[in-house]
């Protein structure tokens, strides 16, 4: 199946380049709003997040009266990347130290990490890492004013969770409540996988935003080009599948399915036993390194293999060590993972990330796509394979296969959205009102008109584009049974209204028209002639200083994902997706479905084919439905 997304980028080295205090474009962005006492940053993997925090925890420290730093990491793994930095010798005006005592994100039990937790408040140390499990612990053994003047870093903010069950959620409403603690909030993926915000409207009012785009972070890279997402569906088991899109000749990280999805075996260990028969025989482990040493089936070439599935502590804890310790691509072909080696790992030469299974969080995915897009000399482009079930009519399951593979869909759309350079929006006055550089002029257009419009429209597009495509309505209307006008000026200003119940209809009017023009835009096929720019727009190229809303609302903004995954199934299985989407608008009663039977088969009987659910004929429609209605019965009975 061809990539649904393809993006090229220009190399121009901006987001990698140092400046004189040492510090990236993303970190040198974050530094300038330092005197905040919230700050929410919002970049994507491998921009430096970690490194700007200890630019901004230092200058607190130094320069703000804050007496202490605490930062909290999800996961151990991920502490290493705020070890002890050498930050003076590229300019900046002191170094990141941090003393083994205060690093907890080491083996061992809770409660001693929680008495070094409260040790570190009364000494004279000034910074300290743990987890988030172990600040959740050390929350319960003081109280938040313990916290006044320091600077509580929280890494991967999405954990976070304004849902009334999370604990981590609690104790950062209950620390800004009741205490005088800096907050410095990182994340490369703000919106969560389910509904729930990662904050309370009110509490994320309190946060000054900083945000770094995924297109200026990979657009300034030196290395890497091209990026790519797209799926690959397989039937019956996914083992089956994997010799089509492994590439052991790229470096990859294969996530395999979560042991309690459909996709998995159930035996986790022996679909990587099958995944190494896939690619060779197995020749040795190195007793130092746990890596796996295959002899490729086609030309006997070494793939070394590191298996992070494997659970067993004291041989993964080997694997870990020896992944922080690369150097060099020669050094590792394929790591093979489950849960892990997603959130902070770095694995730079990673260039093909292939996840067997739908992942049901959009956070979980960008995770996932950020393990490949690190810069490397050893790559051009990078990869993300999501290889997932291919929905069968025949199969009990159909619905879920259906709803997976719409969900994978939506979440192409939603990267498209945020891998791609960002338009400006401007009213477009007359005929002789032309564009400046980076913008689109739109005939009819409403610009924000207050401050709070410019700053949702700034810092939270691809975060509302988020829960909007995670909507089960939208999801129905992906494979284009839904008016493109409806689903522009109906169903998107209601998820707006939702999330933003304090808008008017003039402010939401507003939003929407933004939100609408930039996802019609980014996913558009573009071409030049000369000076003049023309989009495809309804199936036509428009010239883009023709642009009006009234235009752009009759595009289907997710038509183009539509396009590619009619091309790359086949008609039954686009008919299967189809008919299970009608299924779930169908309102009918067994009754008036046993007394259509008989007029269905006499249809198809004259007609030669069943009658169409979207007839322009009100009983041939009505008959269509009632087919659809009794085979998803007769499914659901197995029958």
């Amino acid at each position: 199946m061809p990539n649904l997304v393809e993006v090229q980028y220009h190399q121009t080295g901006e987001s990698t380049k140092l400046n004189d205090m040492g510090m990236r474009e993303m970190q040198a962005r974050a530094y300038e709003a330092r005197n905040e006492q919230y700050l929410l940053l919002k970049a994507p993997p491998a921009s430096g997040k970690s490194r700007a925090l200890m630019f901004l925890a230092l200058d607190k420290i130094h320069k703000q009266g804050v007496k202490k730093a605490i930062i909290a990491v999800p996961e151990r793994s991920i502490g290493s990347s705020f070890a002890s930095t050498p930050l003076s010798q590229h300019g900046f005006f002191t170094d990141w130290v941090v003393k083994p005592e205060n690093n907890l994100c080491t083996p061992g039990g809770d409660s001693s990490k929680v008495t070094a937790f409260k040790n570190f408040l009364k000494d004279d140390s000034d910074i300290l890492i743990c987890t988030h499990a172990t600040l959740r612990f050390a929350f319960e053994a003081i109280e938040e004013e313990a916290l006044d003047n320091c600077v509580l870093a929280i890494d991967e903010f999405h954990h976070v969770s304004a849902d009334a069950d999370s604990k981590l959620g609690f104790l950062l409403r209950s620390v800004m409540q009741k205490s005088k603690v800096h907050i410095v909030a990182m994340t490369g993926s703000y919106f969560r996988g389910d509904s729930v915000p990662v904050l309370l409207p009110e509490d994320e009012a309190k946060f000054v935003k900083v945000t770094y785009n995924y297109y200026e972070q990979l657009n300034g890279y030196t290395y890497m080009k091209s990026l790519g997402i797209g799926y690959h569906f397989y039937q019956k088991k996914y083992l089956s599948a994997i010799a089509d899109v492994l590439d052991t000749d790229k470096k990859t990280i294969l996530h395999i399915p979560h042991v309690r999805s459909g996709e998995s075996t159930k035996e986790k260990g022996d679909e990587v036993g099958s995944i190494l028969d896939i690619i060779g025989i197995v020749q040795s482990q190195d007793s130092e390194t746990g890596v796996i040493n295959v002899r490729r089936h086609t030309d006997g070439k070494i793939i070394r293999v590191a298996d992070l599935v494997y659970d067993e502590p004291r041989a993964r804890d080997k694997v870990v060590n020896f992944l922080r310790t690369i150097k060099t691509p020669e050094e590792l072909d394929l790591i093979i993972a489950l849960g892990m080696a997603k959130e902070g790992f770095d694995w730079s030469f990673c260039e093909h990330a292939l996840t067997v299974g739908y992942r049901g969080s959009l956070t979980e995915i960008i995770q996932i796509i950020g393990r490949c897009t690190r810069d490397s000399p050893n790559k051009s482009h990078a990869q993300f394979t999501n290889l997932i079930a291919q929905p069968d009519a025949h199969d009990d399951l159909v619905k879920l296969a259906v709803n997976n593979m719409l969900k994978a869909i939506t979440c192409s759309l939603l990267m498209e959205q945020v891998l791609a350079p960002n338009f400006k929006f401007k009213t477009k006055l007359n005929d002789d009102d032309k564009a400046g550089p980076g913008e689109v002029k739109i005939g009819g257009f409403k610009e924000p008109s207050s401050k709070k419009l410019k700053d949702i429209i700034e810092q939270d597009l691809n975060d509302m584009k988020a829960v909007i495509l995670q909507d089960d309505t939208m999801l129905k209307a992906i494979p284009g049974n839904v008016d493109p006008e409806v689903i522009n000026k109906v169903l998107i200003p209601k998820i707006i209204k939702l999330r933003y119940p304090d808008l008017t209809d003039d402010e939401i009017e507003s939003v929407r028209q933004h939100i609408v023009a930039d996802s019609v835009l980014k996913s558009g096929e573009f071409k030049e002639d000369g000076d003049r720019r023309f989009i495809k727009m309804a199936g036509k190229f428009v010239n883009i200083d023709d642009l009006h809303i009234d235009l752009i609302d009759r595009i289907n903004p997710f038509q183009s994902a539509f396009e590619i995954l009619s091309k790359s199934v086949t008609a039954n299985v686009l008919k299967t997706i189809q008919e299970a989407i009608e299924a779930t608008r169908i309102v009918m009663t067994p009754e008036e479905a046993v007394l259509l039977w008989p007029k269905v088969k006499e249809f198809t009987k004259i007609h030669g084919n069943p009658p169409d659910p979207q007839s322009n004929d009100a009983l041939e429609a009505r008959m269509g439905q009632a087919l659809i209605y009794i085979r998803n019965q007769r499914r659901q009975q197995g029958v």
